[in-house]
Formats: structure tokens, sequence, C-alpha cells
């Protein structure tokens, strides 16, 4: 994982608060959010709902790792069909979840760790499809990898203990991977906004209320009907001129 981009807006917003970061395995992380060993994490999916949260954030490109000088390096995508001839590797500690293995023709024994994997691969035995982030991690300079289309990829998620709310610093932390702004993010920050006082140039306004006439209060504005006109003209409702024959005097 590369957090680099949500560390700089954590040190920018609570440059009080400071962040570690804590590398673990794909084994480890889980137990390390349960123990309490870490307050968030980020993690591939599945998770498990009954004790952990989580909120899926991106889908990963799946590559297969390759020796500089193989065949392959020639092409800009390789298929899981152009691999059916090749040795792939399935590590111990894969994390692509393959429904039953990866393409290719399978190895007599898998690898205890991607790590040794890669290994194998820069020795000429086989090669490793994994996410692309992990071809990052253990790049070296005799190996390169191609983008590999038509298998399963892997969903990275920030995960942490369920709860009925995060706490305020975690809470912080989801804001920033989500890409909140500042007045939008929720926690810490935002409980303390909740108690100022807005100017009173800012408050809302209490809605004006209607005149007894009929007429609309000044400053507010009204729909339907026009209200009658007191000097009795056509149409209108109030004193004046009556229709009908005059009345008689006594």
């Amino acid at each position: 994982m590369t957090p680099s981009k949500w560390v700089r807006v954590w040190n920018e917003r609570l440059p009080d608060v400071p962040l570690s970061l804590l590398a673990v395995t794909p084994a480890e992380a889980f137990g390390a959010l349960r123990e309490g060993t870490a307050d968030a994490g980020l993690v591939r999916l599945p998770v498990d709902r009954d004790d952990l949260s989580a909120i899926p954030l991106y889908t990963e490109t799946t590559v297969v790792v390759i020796p500089k000088d193989h065949l392959l390096a020639a092409a800009e995508e390789v298929s899981a069909e152009d691999l059916a001839e090749e040795l792939v590797l399935h590590p111990l500690d894969d994390t692509l979840g393959w429904e039953e293995r990866p393409p290719g023709r399978p190895a007599n024994e898998r690898p205890a760790t991607t790590a040794d994997a890669i290994e194998l691969v820069a020795a000429g035995v086989g090669l490793l499809a994994v996410p692309q982030s992990l071809a990052r991690l253990h790049h070296r300079k005799d190996l390169t990898y191609r983008t590999l289309t038509g298998v399963p990829q892997s969903r990275v998620a920030l995960s942490w203990q369920a709860a009925d709310e995060a706490p305020d610093l975690v809470e912080e932390f989801i804001g920033i991977v989500r890409g909140r702004t500042v007045n939008s993010t929720r926690g810490r920050r935002a409980e303390a906004q909740k108690g100022q006082k807005q100017p009173r140039d800012q408050k809302e306004r209490k809605p004006a209320k209607p005149a007894r006439s009929g007429k609309p209060a000044a400053g507010s504005r009204t729909t339907g009907k026009p209200t009658a006109r007191k000097t009795g003209g056509a149409g209108g409702s109030g004193r004046g001129r009556t229709g009908g024959k005059p009345r008689k005097r006594s």
C-alpha cells in the first residue's frame, strides 16, 4: 500500500496528532485490528463483518511478474490464455482468491510467501500473478511485469473495529481517505464546530407572519390569487358601489 497522500493530508489537518504507520503481512492485518495494535488498516477484501467494519476503496490491477528477457515482456498486456504453457506459481499467501488455481501449469510445490515466489521467478522458475502493488513492492532490476487480463482482481478496503460509532480520530482518517474536505470531515473537528455560535448575520431569519388584512407582509412573497381591492371596483368584494336597485328613502 502507498498511503503517503493520506498521511500528508492528516499532518496538514492534525499537526498535533502523530500518525504512525505499521507494515504487516496480509495474514497479520486483521489480527492487528482486533488486538488494537492498529486503529485502522488498509486490507484486502473480504472482511469478516462480525467484528470489523470496512469501506471499499478501489480495485487493483492484476499483473504477471516475468523476467525482463522473457518473450511476454514484448507485449503491453497479457491474457490468461497466454499463460497456458507457462509454469505459474501460487504462493500460500496469495491475495487474488482464485476459484481453483492460477492459469498455466501448476508447480509441484507452492512457495510459502510472495517474496519466495519472486525469488523463483528471478531464478527462471515460473511466473507469478499478483496485484500491481505487490509487484512494485518486490521490484527487482532483473524482473518486470505486465497487466494480466481475464483473471481475478484484488479489492482494497479501509477497516477498523466494529462499533456503533468509530472513535473521533478514526473517523478523521476515514474522512481523509474518502476525500472529504475540511468543512465536511466528521469527527473531532466537526464536533468542535458544533458548539460554535453562528454570527447574527448568518442566523436563519424567521419567516414573516402574514398580515391579518390579507395583504402580503413586507419583504415576503405570496402566491395564488391577488387580494381584493377596497375600492369596490369590478371583481372587488369590499364596500363601495353596490349592484341592483337603489334603496327607497323613508
